[in-house]
């Protein structure tokens, strides 16, 4: 049986990060996106300092968003961050939603690569202390 290998997040958009049009401004989405991130990782014991314990950094090498409708101060967004890739890289998909709603506002995906933090080389192969914290085995 597979992993759930997702989490969930509920934030609400603070003042500081609402532009002149009233909305979110669009940079605040990968802080957003950071946020789910870290409590994904962290539901499996592999946040950024066991990542570094672990000998290994993990880079974000590609970001894509998708903005489908705007975030606005005081409503509440659920993001949702899956890990869907682990074998070559770490991908990301992201989906967040109105929390009230349900309505989608924006979709995601991050991949980041394991870079020996002993060597600064990139690995082509995830190495296994990943797939032993997410309970998984290559694909």
């Amino acid at each position: 049986m597979k992993p759930d290998l997702s989490h969930e997040i509920e934030l609400t958009p603070p003042f500081h990060d609402i532009d002149l049009m009233e909305v979110v401004w669009h940079g605040h989405y990968v802080k957003y996106l950071e946020l789910a991130r870290c409590a994904l990782l962290a539901k499996f014991d592999y946040d950024y300092p066991q990542m570094l314990a672990s000998g290994y950094a993990w880079p974000v090498v590609d970001m894509r968003l998708k903005y489908v409708r705007s975030a606005t101060y005081g409503k509440a967004l659920r993001i949702r961050a899956e890990i869907t890739e682990w074998e070559n890289r770490l991908r990301i998909d992201y989906v967040l939603r109105d929390a009230a709603t349900g309505q989608k506002v924006n979709q995601a995906h991050t991949i980041q690569v394991a870079v020996s933090i002993a060597t600064k080389e990139m690995l082509y192969v995830c190495p296994p202390v990943l797939w032993q914290r997410l309970g998984v085995k290559p694909e």
